[in-house]
């Protein structure tokens, strides 16, 4: 899991094969010369390190399920929105049940992160010949992650069965305890870990004293919300919040550019340079490790649907059919329309000044192969012209500067020899010859060159702490009544990520369409804070800047606008309208329900 173990299993791999290569037929004799088992090899230094280990392993799995956090939100849907239909995670209609496989799947991850970092801190005294400076440092790596898993787990379901010692026995009693409880023993585990983490590792990957800084900065926003008076939150979970933020600005600087964060690639595929890829910015507080050794870089090894890499890189939808395209090829990758930014996305970017919007979208995209003689019009079958490779054959126009139809394709009566649409016609289910329906501009924040084609096999971190967000959350517990802080007042924090935005525009006014949800309207509003600064602004900019982070439906759900601002912003949640009060925590899996006993109760209304 660690830059400097990744050869850990190619030599243990290595090993084996020499050995069995010299083995004789003797070999088939079963001869038991040791028998090795978690109670003798845990309580070896080696042992222990490699259960603390394990627990790193399970990040790559718990953060490639999506469906919980990214859809069902006012920035992600997913691709049926354009023909009317929509999953459950969209619709929140009766099918957003019990049943569902993605809240098995996340439950489960997360209850094996608890249930390996309790066996890490209840076997702490057992354990021989390891330093008591290193073994401490380990028990507070398994303090933060069991943290971080509750944190997941409280957000999601509210009152949930929190055990906190290993499990030795087997059990169908499941005890709930209050969203409160769950808080106060997230903290004290954060707070524990604080104390002792180091504040750097030798080990890129491991868990810092930043880390959990982090984390506590989040966690004590967000109790600070206390939702449904249920957390145990007071005004001084914001103090602390912006507290612990401070100190993360103070150590981890911004990077110069946003794109500086993620992987580094050439606009046009065909002029690719294939740039070395460095995933340790120090702006990067924690993130989840990926590394280019196809034998290291899988997920929990007890996971049968585990990936190998990351697929951040091919699931956020776009637009393969199009005239000159290599069809399934990896140039532009697999554009799997798993995950499409709502209409509303695009329009909160100002795409002439904001540096993100260039990043975030494919704006452009090109023939891959020459096409002689093709038919833009098929009105007219005699018209025919010839696309080389390298031509433009797709342009997605700004949202604030659509294109009237003189300045559109020839497949619509225009004088271009590409098509061009403008936003409100992303989705559009009119086929033309240049491209097929449900046309999107791909999301390619995450998007990494040179990768096979195939399902996973990505190899840059995944950044789940960076210190661009702790200016964010500064900025809402300021506006939510904490004091000042080092850089001052709430609005000082907002403007400090929206200037590196701009790089060299900084101090200009960007501005965002005025109702993102109308894809009709040109009406704009800048989304510089100048004494007016707001919740509403703060969401929209931590969708312009942690867009695909693993965090919009905490946001959500955290600040209370998860209905208002889904319903008017996803497609097919506005159509479903059957969004309720209920949809701010989850059903509990089913499988849960049926072997406990006695059986525990879902949440309301479920």
């Amino acid at each position: 899991m660690f830059s400097n173990n990744k050869c850990f299993f190619v030599a243990g791999i290595f090993s084996l094969m020499v050995t069995l290569s010299g083995c004789s037929e003797d070999f088939l004799n079963e001869n038991t010369v040791s028998i090795q088992t978690t109670d003798t090899y845990y309580t070896t230094a080696q042992g222990y390190e490699d259960l603390v280990k394990s627990c790193y392993t399970l990040l790559r799995d718990i953060h490639q399920q999506r469906e919980l956090v990214l859809p069902g939100t006012d920035i992600f849907t997913n691709a049926n929105w354009i023909d009317g239909a929509g999953d459950a995670f969209n619709t929140y209609d009766v099918r957003l049940n019990s049943s569902l496989d993605e809240l098995q799947d996340l439950w489960d991850l997360l209850y094996r992160e608890v249930y390996r970092t309790n066996t890490v801190i209840s076997r702490q005294n057992n354990v021989d010949g390891m330093d008591p400076a290193v073994l401490s440092i380990r028990v507070a790596e398994a303090k933060f992650l069991r943290a971080f898993s509750y944190f997941y787990l409280v957000q999601q379901w509210g009152d949930i069965p929190m055990p906190v010692e290993e499990v030795v026995t087997a059990s169908r009693e499941v005890i709930k305890v209050s969203a409160s409880e769950v808080y106060d023993q997230i903290i004290a585990d954060l707070e524990e870990a604080e104390s002792v983490l180091p504040v750097s590792s030798a080990d890129y990957g491991r868990a810092t004293k930043g880390a959990a800084q982090f984390l506590l900065a989040r966690v004590h926003l967000t109790r600070g919300w206390n939702f449904n008076n249920s957390l145990g939150g007071t005004p001084a979970d914001f103090e602390k919040a912006r507290e612990y933020a401070d100190q993360i600005i103070s150590a981890y600087p911004l990077a110069t550019a946003y794109s500086d964060l993620f992987p580094q690639r050439s606009e046009n595929p065909l002029f690719e340079t294939f740039p070395a890829q460095d995933d340790q910015n120090p702006e990067i507080v924690f993130a989840v490790q990926f590394v280019d050794d196809p034998i290291t870089n899988f997920g929990d090894p007890s996971n049968s649907d585990r990936l190998e890499g990351n697929d951040y890189h091919s699931i956020f939808g776009g637009s393969p059919d199009i005239v000159g395209s290599e069809g399934r090829t990896s140039t532009y990758n697999r554009f799997l329309q798993i995950h499409l930014a709502t209409p509303a996305m695009y329009r909160l970017y100002d795409p002439s000044l904001d540096r993100r919007y260039h990043h975030n979208f494919v704006d452009v995209q090109y023939a891959l192969v020459d096409v002689n003689n093709f038919v833009p019009d098929p009105a007219n079958p005699s018209e025919t012209i010839n696309i080389m490779r390298g031509d433009s054959v797709l342009y997605f126009r700004p949202w604030n500067d659509p294109a009237p139809r003189s300045e559109k394709g020839l497949d619509v009566g225009g004088n271009k020899h590409y098509a061009v649409l403008n936003t409100d016609e992303f989705g559009d289910n009119a086929q033309t010859p240049f491209h097929s329906i449900d046309i999107t501009p791909m999301m390619w924040k995450f998007w990494q060159p040179g990768i096979e084609y195939g399902d996973a096999f990505g190899t840059f971190d995944f950044a789940l702490f960076r210190s661009a967000e702790a200016y964010l959350i500064a900025a809402e517990a300021i506006l939510k009544g904490a004091s000042n802080g080092n850089l001052g007042g709430a609005e000082n924090y907002y403007n400090s990520i929206v200037d590196r935005a701009l790089g060299t525009d900084s101090g200009m006014d960007p501005l965002q369409a005025m109702h993102p949800e109308d894809v009709t309207s040109l009406e704009t509003v800048s989304y510089r804070a100048a004494g007016n600064l707001t919740m509403d602004m703060i969401l929209d900019e931590r969708a312009r800047e942690l867009m695909g982070e693993y965090c919009r439906w905490f946001d959500l759900k955290r600040t209370g606008k998860l209905i208002e601002k889904t319903q008017l912003r996803n497609p097919i949640a506005r159509r479903s309208a059957t969004m309720e009060e209920k949809h701010y925590l989850r059903p509990f899996p089913q499988a849960e329900i049926d072997r406990s006993v006695p059986s525990i109760n879902n949440n309301p209304g479920y």
